[in-house]
């Protein structure tokens, strides 16, 4: 690998800034409008929320295929392809209001989602060694969350002017316009050793798979419920949900840097085990207090962790061997929506019995997380002797 003196300096960086700005404008875009498209133009309920939220999740679990599609196409490409077809659906959402149409349009843009992310971990953990993995990783997730907070403030003035369907065409034109001119660029090193274009499943890579299936568990409850929850229960308007998916970006744009130096400084498993013991108090907060201010609240802070994650990928990179990354990327992102398929469904379903129950069954998916987090030492140690 060239000894870049800084990883600023590594054209690969300067890459998956430009993708990941480009992901993170059609995604974000996307989930501002979705809910409240969905619940006000369209007129889903909780049940067909949590198929669609399934529904969005299946090419995730797909992102296994991932590593054969590299042996027609060179990885960095693929991952700007990714980018455009991500864009294409969210063009297409605005044009389909109705629950076929966005089942539709949510799986052509959650296969360009899922596939660019798989390729984004996989070119940031092959491209950055050692202590600059933590550091790039979390840089990534502060450009991602300073794009959020500009298309938060783009949609919250937009959206007086023009209805949710122009903008989802705004957004995604501008989408498959990064992506095109991506696809112009070449930040490849030829010196890497080359990646194994077939699936990895190794005994020593355990922990990484369950730590990556409880963590997509969890997500998902997160993602589809603490937003539904203000929407459906509370009423939040458009407005209101921009507002707070502006300040979670504006906490996630300063924090993560820092994050990443935590990461190097105190090491994995005393970040993860700070994450999952805070996010058990609030999912319980969710599910035993019924206050919109308090809901409010437990969001904000849930997004205070939300770099955390990253830890789970730096852990991994220290034991990886490196023609397993590619590979290992992708299997790691299908068992993280293993139960991402099936879980928005299901707790659809218990909705309607009780809200209360998808947000206990979240901190119980924490509590399994901040157990296994544990099991970090037993790796650290090991790499200690070697």
């Amino acid at each position: 690998m060239t000894p870049y003196k800084s990883y600023r300096e590594n054209p690969m960086y300067k890459y998956l800034i430009l993708l990941v700005v480009a992901s993170a404008l059609g995604f974000q875009g996307w989930r501002t409008l979705f809910n409240n498209f969905a619940v006000d133009v369209v007129g889903v309920n909780s049940v067909q929320i949590g198929i669609i939220q399934s529904v969005r999740e299946i090419p995730g679990f797909l992102t296994f295929f991932v590593v054969y599609l590299l042996l027609i196409f060179v990885e960095h490409r693929f991952a700007a392809l990714s980018v455009m077809l991500l864009g294409v659906g969210v063009f297409l959402t605005g044009m389909f209001p109705s629950f076929g149409g966005l089942l539709m349009t949510i799986v052509i843009m959650s296969v360009g989602f899922h596939f660019f992310e798989t390729c984004n971990q996989s070119l940031s953990l092959q491209y950055f060694q050692g202590d600059r993995v933590p550091q790039v990783l979390a840089k990534l997730k502060s450009f991602g969350a300073l794009t959020n907070v500009c298309v938060g403030a783009f949609i919250w003035i937009i959206s007086k002017q023009l209805e949710l369907h122009s903008i989802f065409y705004i957004i995604g034109a501008i989408v498959v316009v990064l992506g095109a001119y991506a696809l112009t660029r070449n930040p490849v090193d030829e010196t890497l050793p080359p990646q194994h274009k077939k699936l990895i499943l190794k005994k020593k890579y355990w922990l990484f798979y369950t730590l990556n299936f409880l963590s997509g568990a969890r997500r998902q409850i997160f993602v589809v419920f603490a937003v539904f929850i203000l929407v459906e229960k509370y009423h939040f308007s458009v407005g209101h949900i921009t507002t707070l998916f502006v300040a979670n970006n504006i906490i996630t744009y300063f924090l993560s840097p820092y994050v990443g130096k935590a990461i190097n400084k105190f090491g994995e498993r005393t970040m993860l085990s700070i994450e999952y013991g805070s996010l058990l108090l609030v999912f319980l907060g969710y599910a035993l207090v019924e206050n919109r201010n308090f809901a409010t609240g437990l969001y904000l802070v849930d997004n205070l962790f939300f770099s955390f994650s990253i830890a789970i990928n730096s852990f991994f990179r220290k034991y990886a061997e490196p023609k397993d990354i590619a590979p290992s990327m992708a299997v790691g992102f299908t068992i993280n929506h293993i139960s991402a398929v099936v879980l928005p469904a299901i707790g659809g379903i218990l909705w309607t019995i009780d809200w209360r129950i998808p947000f206990l069954a979240g901190a119980f998916i924490v509590s399994l997380s901040l157990f296994f987090t544990q099991y970090i030492r037993k790796y650290e140690a090991r790499l200690v002797k070697a």
